[in-house]
C-alpha cells in the first residue's frame, strides 16, 4: 500500500508539473503573438505613421531582437534560480524569435529593399547592415530547422556546437541594429549592452568551443 501511495503522489506531482508547463507555454504563445496582433490592428486603422511599411519593418525587427535576447537570458535565469522550467520553454521562445525575424526580413524586402533581383543585389552590395541582418537570419534559420529531437539525435555532439552559433547571431543582430540607426543611438546601445552581458555570462560557462 505505501508503495502505491508513493506512485500516486509521484504521478500527481508529474501531472501538476505538466499542467503548469502547458499553462506557461500557452501564456508564451499569447504574449508572443500580441505584438503582431497589435501591429495588425494599427495597420487596419492606418495608425502606423506616415511610412507604415518602414514602421512595420522596424517593429518586427525590434521584437525579433527582444525575443532573441530573451532566449539567451533563459539559461542565466535557470542558473540563478535553479528552475528548469526556463529551459523547457527556451525552444518555443527561440522559434518565435525566428518567426519575427522572418517577418521582418520579408517585410523589409517588400516595403524597403524591393523584391526585384536588381534591387536585392544593389541592397546587399551597398548596405552593410542588410548583410549583417541576413547573416543573423540565416543563423536563426539553421537553429530553428534543427531545434527538434530528431536533429539532436542525428547530429549528436555537433548539435551542441551548432546551437552555440546563437551567440554569433546575437552579435550580428545587435550590429545590424547599431548600423541601421542614424540618430538616437541610446536604444540600440542598450540592446547591444544587454547582448554583451549575456554573451559574457555564457562565455564563462563554456569551457570548450
Amino acid at each position: 500500500m505505501p508503495s502505491r501511495w508513493r506512485v500516486f503522489i509521484a504521478a500527481w506531482i508529474c501531472a501538476g508539473i505538466f499542467e503548469v508547463l502547458v499553462a506557461i507555454k500557452t501564456g508564451i504563445w499569447i504574449a508572443a503573438l500580441m505584438p503582431l496582433g497589435w501591429l495588425g490592428c494599427l495597420g487596419s486603422v492606418d495608425q502606423l505613421g506616415p511610412d507604415p511599411g518602414k514602421a512595420l519593418v522596424d517593429a518586427l525587427g525590434l521584437w525579433a531582437l527582444r525575443l532573441l535576447l530573451l532566449t539567451l537570458s533563459l539559461r542565466p535565469l535557470r542558473d540563478l534560480t535553479g528552475l528548469s522550467a526556463f529551459m523547457r520553454v527556451r525552444r518555443l521562445v527561440g522559434l518565435f524569435c525566428w518567426f519575427y525575424a522572418t517577418l521582418h526580413f520579408g517585410a523589409a524586402i517588400f516595403y524597403v529593399i524591393g523584391y526585384s533581383w536588381d534591387d536585392l543585389v544593389r541592397a546587399f552590395g551597398d548596405k552593410t547592415y542588410i548583410v549583417l541582418g541576413l547573416a543573423a537570419w540565416l543563423l536563426l534559420l539553421s537553429l530553428a530547422a534543427t531545434s527538434n529531437r530528431w536533429s539532436q539525435l542525428r547530429l549528436k555532439r555537433r548539435w551542441v556546437y551548432l546551437h552555440r552559433f546563437i551567440y554569433v547571431a546575437v552579435i550580428f543582430a545587435c550590429a545590424h541594429f547599431l548600423w541601421l540607426v542614424r540618430s538616437d543611438y541610446w536604444e540600440s546601445v542598450l540592446y547591444a549592452l544587454g547582448g554583451l552581458f549575456l554573451l559574457m555570462w555564457r562565455a564563462q560557462k563554456i569551457s570548450v568551443w
